[in-house]
């Protein structure tokens, strides 16, 4: 939380009012491929036209039964190459590698990184045949990926292009592996060790549940035989960084400097739901951003990078997946704690002040995309990082990637009832498209006006502010003041709100600085930006 200061909390109210990005239109498409897998939760890498695809599930959802969850039948034990020019698939079992590399390469949500041509891959959980056990790993596995591709393609042999060390620092499952430069980071996930069982660990089989609360930093010392982690740190926060199975995304900040953002994901403590904040990662530390909620595609799924470099606005695209609020026919927020499978198609934008805002954007053709992956193009409008950059885009209707594998669900909510016919992994291709300038269809802004609409004045104030609060319908609710890294500072309020009321708020003994007006009920909350001179 090094980063946080004042003076990007006073940014966010004083450019309130000059957020600006240029629209852009986001479509799918459908493609015809030969022979393409059903996987979900997979890993992936690039080299030219083909994609690398190894790992993850060939079910739908894991069902709820211990005996039924992660079986073995159901790991991916194939690796697969997809020609995106031609639509050919080719593959090859990965039985042949060492028991310890392919017992690791068909686990699920394992954690990957591609550097130039070698893909890295950690962790991951599966039944392992030598522990006789559902475990998660703590190998590093290195993959050649241009020549692992060709062996696959030719029909040769690929066990010189796989390399494995262990380091107990790795064993995660759930969490995200991204690079800034030659520095990785892992970040949030799980130590899951034992059969999955929803009635928690002391029940039937049992099973050891740790989450990382961690973002590991550290490089990967590679010579093209030896392979080792150096300079390794990590930055612990049991209250913020407790999430998994989430989207993290690259991200352009306003000062020009890239970094990451880790979006939602699950789960809250004491409560199976997802968390709503989002935690920005630069190289000298985190923050986590407590004046934005993300209510959409809160679970992992393909997602996708766009940088308005005219106006410095970031965007961060998310297809389908899960999540715990869909909009209703007239786009009010519609809040499911089943937290169903969903087909929006949403983007949170970034302003050049910093601030933050989501919305609904489009939907895609079924309820796809949970367990996802977006594929990029490489081309001139991409960077090193590839992040989409809008202004090197026409304004024409442009291919920009695909969205590939994923959970295809039949219905919005069927954990309950899930005998494993309900869904599936999906084996279906979406060409991607931008058109830029053009504005979405029905686009939808999720404010939370449904819920609160306020205004704090005087801001900045010297001694005294007044809150005008707005409920449209009542609600039971909390109104708190914050310091600028969200630590609770005191409650103003809690109680039953309605129509329109005034709260007082003074300064006692706060500091000169910015501090957060956090409003909140059990749906919803919102945080104002409030500055003491």
């Amino acid at each position: 939380m090094k980063i946080l200061t004042t003076t990007v909390l006073s940014l966010v109210f004083a450019g309130i009012n000059a957020q600006t990005a240029e629209n852009f239109l986001v479509e799918v498409e459908e493609m015809t491929f030969s022979n393409a897998p059903g996987v979900q939760s997979f890993v992936h890498a690039q080299h030219n036209d083909k994609l690398l695809i190894i790992g993850g599930r060939t079910e739908g959802l894991h069902q709820r039964q211990p005996f039924a969850a992660f079986t073995e039948p159901f790991n991916n034990t194939v690796a697969y190459v997809l020609d995106l020019t031609t639509s050919n698939t080719y593959s090859t079992s990965l039985s042949v590698l060492p028991q310890s590399i392919f017992e690791q390469l068909q686990s699920t949500n394992m954690e990957f990184e591609q550097r130039d041509s070698l893909l890295y891959i950690i962790g991951g959980y599966g039944f392992s045949s030598t522990a006789n056990d559902h475990i998660t790993y703590s190998n590093l596995t290195a993959v050649h990926v241009p020549n692992v591709i060709d062996a696959i393609v030719n029909g040769t042999s690929i066990i010189p292009h796989f390399r494995q060390i262990s380091d107990t620092r790795l064993q995660v499952t759930g969490g995200y592996l991204d690079r800034l430069d030659n520095t990785f980071y892992l970040c949030g996930g799980q130590m899951f060790e034992g059969r999955y069982n929803p009635q928690g660990p002391n029940h039937g089989p049992g099973f050891t549940q740790e989450y990382t609360n961690a973002i590991k930093k550290f490089n990967i010392d590679d010579d093209g035989t030896n392979l080792s982690i150096s300079n390794y740190t990590e930055w612990i926060d049991t209250a913020n960084l407790h999430r998994r199975d989430y989207n993290m995304s690259i991200q352009i900040f306003p000062d020009g400097y890239v970094g990451l953002t880790m979006f939602s994901g699950v789960f809250q403590y004491g409560v199976d739901l997802p968390w709503l904040n989002t935690v920005d990662v630069r190289d000298t530390g985190y923050h986590v951003r407590p004046n934005f909620n993300q209510y959409l595609n809160q679970y992992h799924t393909a997602h996708m990078p766009v940088f308005d470099g005219v106006n410095s606005a970031m965007h961060s695209v998310f297809f389908g997946g899960m999540s715990r609020y869909t909009l209703d026919a007239s786009g009010q927020l519609v809040d499911d704690t089943n937290v169903p499978f969903v087909n929006t198609i949403s983007k949170t934008t970034r302003f050049s002040d910093d601030s933050m805002d989501e919305f609904k954007i489009g939907e895609m053709p079924g309820l796809l995309g949970s367990g996802a992956e977006f594929i990029h193009i490489h081309a001139n409008f991409t960077d090193d990082y590839d992040i989409i950059h809008l202004d090197s885009l026409p304004y024409s209707k442009t291919h920009v990637g695909y969205v590939v594998g994923g959970i295809e669900s039949t219905q919005a909510n069927i954990f309950f009832i899930n005998d494993g016919t309900q869904s599936s992994a999906s084996n279906r291709i979406f060409k991607v498209y931008i058109t830029r300038g053009q504005d979405p269809n029905d686009v939808v802004d999720i404010s939370g006006d449904e819920f609160f609409s306020s205004n704090v004045y005087p801001n900045p104030a010297n001694n005294v502010a007044t809150l005008e609060l707005s409920a449209p319908h009542a609600t039971n609710a909390t109104i708190e003041i914050l310091d600028a890294s969200g630590r609770l500072i005191k409650k103003l309020y809690n109680g039953n709100l309605h129509n329109t009321q005034s709260i007082t708020i003074a300064r006692d003994d706060l500091k000169a600085g910015t501090y957060l007006i956090r409003i909140a009920n059990e749906e919803f909350s919102k945080t104002i930006p409030l500055v003491f001179n």
